[in-house]
């Protein structure tokens, strides 16, 4: 007996001549083709409307607070230090930043220092198209020069940049460059005595009014012994208070002395007062000074 023939195999029968007819179609219409390489494609455009006024302004609202951001952080961290909010939680500022924000101390005074020298670029801001800084590491390195310094660094970086917002290491070429064009020949002595000159340097932090001893005598700057260790300062940062030779060798003696007694692990009081002699504008101490320094040197036992 015959079977009759299966549908599924002339389903699949006539798929297949389909297939065979839409690929030898579509080799006719390859084979028309003059030059396959020229087919033109069409693509739709897209139209970008433009930014209406009020869009407009909101963008440049946004981009100001974007470039001020890090300002506005020194502003406010320079207020919660100045008027000691911190009080009610925390023993110092140093801590209370390190805890609220998680930031060292170092990071915390840079934006403060960032934000005294932005203030003084808005001043001259309008002069070249209101390009200001957006990031602290651009700021950072004008710290080091005054204020009308700072101001010609900036206009000198931006323009080096082609009119655009600098990078903190065309900032940081440009200040090299003033820096060196003032710097004066090193004309201290090892044994002088100097006055320590912060000028919004953010190392020097607390040191300023402190008297220091030249102890090496370097290009364009010199280590000094203070009361709590030695330092390599800037020269920019040194005022000689022209001791006499005998006065300055008094003044080794009392830097000796209390180099001997301080150490971190004193307490607060006694460090404060370690300090406070080592802010002495005279050559010598009182004689309550004296005392007070020989009973830490007995208490301590140098």
């Amino acid at each position: 007996m015959v079977k009759p023939p299966s549908r599924r195999n002339k389903a699949t029968s006539a798929a297949s001549t389909d297939s065979t007819s839409a690929a030898n179609s579509a080799n006719e219409d390859i084979s028309q083709q003059e030059d396959p390489g020229s087919a033109t494609i069409t693509v739709t455009a897209v139209e970008v409307t433009e930014l209406t006024q009020e869009e407009q302004s909101d963008r440049l609202l946004l981009e100001r607070k974007v470039e001020r951001a890090f300002f506005e952080a020194g502003k406010a961290l320079a207020e919660l230090r100045d008027r000691r909010l911190y009080r009610s939680s925390h023993r110092t500022f140093e801590e209370y930043c390190r805890d609220r924000f998680g930031h060292s101390r170092r990071q915390s005074y840079l934006l403060m220092d960032a934000a005294v020298v932005f203030d003084n670029l808005v001043e001259i801001c309008d002069q070249f198209d209101h390009k200001l800084p957006t990031a602290e590491g651009q700021v950072r390195p004008m710290t080091k020069l005054e204020p009308q310094e700072q101001q010609e660094a900036w206009l000198r970086a931006v323009e080096v940049a082609g009119g655009k917002v600098p990078t903190g290491r065309i900032v940081k070429d440009v200040v090299q460059r003033i820096m060196e064009r003032t710097q004066v020949p090193n004309t201290y002595q090892i044994g002088e005595v100097c006055q320590i000159l912060t000028k919004d340097n953010p190392e020097l932090r607390g040191k300023g009014g402190c008297w220091a001893i030249v102890s090496a005598v370097n290009d364009f700057s010199c280590s000094v012994r203070m009361w709590d260790g030695e330092y390599a300062v800037g020269l920019q940062h040194l005022k000689s208070f022209n001791y006499l030779p005998a006065e300055c060798e008094q003044m080794q003696v009392i830097c000796d002395r209390i180099n001997r007694v301080y150490s971190d692990s004193l307490e607060e009081t006694v460090k404060s007062l370690l300090q406070l002699l080592g802010k002495v504008n005279r050559p010598y101490l009182t004689e309550l000074e004296e005392k007070l320094l020989s009973l830490l040197e007995s208490e301590v036992k140098v």
